[in-house]
């Protein structure tokens, strides 16, 4: 059965500067912060692409997320983890 993945748009203060983001919550949890790329110090490349922020429950491991081009691939990402089993 398939998680219910949704997003709340929410100002995060990253750097000095606040940013867009988003929360992503599985059915009603918080799962991941997300925010978007977009300040000076960032490579070029990656600007307007998302980054995992924070992640709780097996979404912790943020070293092990990619860059996203969209909060919904995000999304995807963090169901994909919460529904992977345990080794």
């Amino acid at each position: 059965m398939p998680l219910d993945i949704t997003f709340t748009p929410i100002r995060v203060l990253i750097d000095g500067h606040d940013t867009y983001g988003n929360l992503i919550l599985s059915d009603g949890q918080l799962a991941a912060v997300i925010v978007r790329v977009d300040g000076e110090h960032h490579d070029p490349e990656h600007k307007g692409l998302w980054n995992l922020e924070a992640g709780f429950g097996k979404c912790a491991s943020t070293h092990s997320a990619p860059l996203f081009k969209t909060p919904e691939e995000a999304g995807a990402w963090v169901e994909k983890t919460l529904t992977r089993k345990s080794t």
